[in-house]
């Protein structure tokens, strides 16, 4: 009965349409106009939410095109105001329609914060040359949760007392390339990535980093920082933080007790001489080490016997031999030191063909070598792929070539096609070469 008395609908509505045509129109353009109203709010909704994932300001703001990973607290929710969003934006800056939580101040060169809606959620205020953070602009503010104020002239002593502290929503907060000459106390227990590079920061004050348990990621990288600061271990309790850095820096230790949930280190650059025994036992899932441009001279033996490790950099220190290789390590870098022999079996000491070494680089140029690596390598390494002999520093003032400066491993067709289009240039280094595969570890992970 229900589908014959459907179908009887459906005959009435058809007759009613040849009967009077008018009728027949007049019903479709009210049901096309309902269909438009809520496609268009399904639309609007999509963009507010689609915000967050694919808006690209590249090209208008020239953002890097490599972007630091941003490590979300499954534990912090994000705060959103009610729809519909106010249209209120400072009259210095900019403020997408399409993306009303957004508001762009950078490159502007403003001397001061201006007045910040309530509804913000992202504010970017980068590279202007504001000295001061005052609490006034912050009055009303409630869901915002990233702050950029990097590349000013901020100084310490004038950000006022909790003006960051009472954004309870915050998760990341860039104050990197500014003028801080401490750290800067307090912050709100919400931040999730604090960074923090390029300032004078010299000190950390004992209970600085105590309220924060979400930081996944803290930047300390080219500040002022020495052994002092570390006595008082004030990473011990950061349960959370994934990476650490402390380049370019004043270190000659090794800094203790960092949490066993770290898993990229930055240590490069700064003057630190050895590694204690058994020193990352209890850092197991370190991923990235960077350690180069320090003053290392010998290795202990299994010291990076890790076994998640994927790349280990300790270019440019003053080893004279080689050490063990763990088995997940990709890419080695050794170069820069005084190795005048790499003695595989210290790197490679058991082989077992269940489980394979997945080493694929090692770059060795400017160091001692008179010989290319010994053969017996491609048994304890099979993947390998390149080997980077680049210039040997034999005599003084005087580098000199192996005969393979590169060793390539033998590729499929596929492999050299594609080795040949990524690599076109690579047996005819130029300085600018040369820069690029200086700068291939950068100091900062993306």
């Amino acid at each position: 009965m229900a589908k014959r008395s459907s179908c009887k609908g459906k005959a009435k509505m058809l007759s009613l349409g040849r009967k009077n045509p008018g009728h027949w129109s007049q019903h479709m353009n009210l049901n096309m106009g309902i269909l438009s109203q809520s496609i268009f709010h399904l639309l609007w909704a999509a963009l507010v939410v689609c915000q967050y994932e694919d808006y690209d300001f590249e090209d208008e703001y020239e953002e890097p095109d490599h972007q630091t990973p941003y490590y979300l607290n499954p534990n912090t929710q994000a705060e959103v105001p009610p729809f519909p969003f106010p249209a209120e934006c400072a009259r210095e800056c900019f403020c997408p329609p399409a993306f009303p939580l957004s508001m762009y101040c950078d490159h502007r060169r403003l001397k001061a914060i201006p007045n910040i809606p309530s509804h913000a959620q992202q504010l970017y205020l980068q590279n202007n040359d504001i000295e001061a953070v005052p609490a006034a602009p912050f009055t009303n503010v409630t869901f915002v949760r990233e702050i950029d104020l990097s590349y000013n002239k901020i100084k310490f002593h004038m950000i006022d007392q909790g003006v960051f502290a009472k954004l309870s929503s915050l998760v990341q907060l860039h104050l990197q390339h500014n003028e801080l000459e401490e750290f800067p106390v307090p912050l709100p227990s919400s931040l999730e990535r604090l960074l923090l590079g390029f300032n004078k920061i010299s000190r950390i004050p004992g209970d600085a980093l105590q309220g924060l348990p979400n930081i996944t990621m803290l930047d300390l990288c080219s500040n002022l920082l020495d052994d002092s600061v570390l006595k008082d271990r004030p990473f011990s309790n950061m349960k959370n933080l994934m990476q650490l850095n402390l380049c370019n820096n004043k270190l000659q230790t090794m800094p203790p007790d960092l949490p066993s949930s770290l898993v990229h280190l930055s240590l490069e650059n700064n003057s630190i001489s050895y590694i204690p025994e058994n020193y990352f036992h209890r850092l197991p899932r370190i991923i990235a080490l960077r350690m180069s441009h320090n003053n290392l001279q010998n290795i202990p033996r299994n010291t990076f016997n890790l076994p998640n490790l994927l790349e280990l950099n300790l270019g440019h220190n003053k080893l004279k031999q080689v050490f063990y290789i763990p088995r997940s390590l990709q890419h080695l870098y050794i170069e820069g030191n005084e190795i005048e022999n790499i003695n595989v079996t210290l790197m490679c000491p058991t082989l077992d063909p269940l489980n394979i070494h997945q080493l694929t680089y090692i770059r060795v140029d400017q160091n001692k070598l008179t010989s290319p690596i010994s053969s017996y390598a491609f048994f304890c390494f099979p993947l390998i792929r390149t080997i980077y002999y680049g210039e040997q520093n034999v005599t003084v003032n005087k580098p000199t070539r192996l005969r393979t400066p590169v060793f390539r491993r033998f590729l499929t067709p596929e492999e050299y096609q594609e080795a040949e289009d990524n690599h076109e240039t690579h047996n005819q280094d130029t300085e600018e070469d040369q820069e690029a595969e200086d700068n291939y570890f950068h100091p900062y992970f993306h």
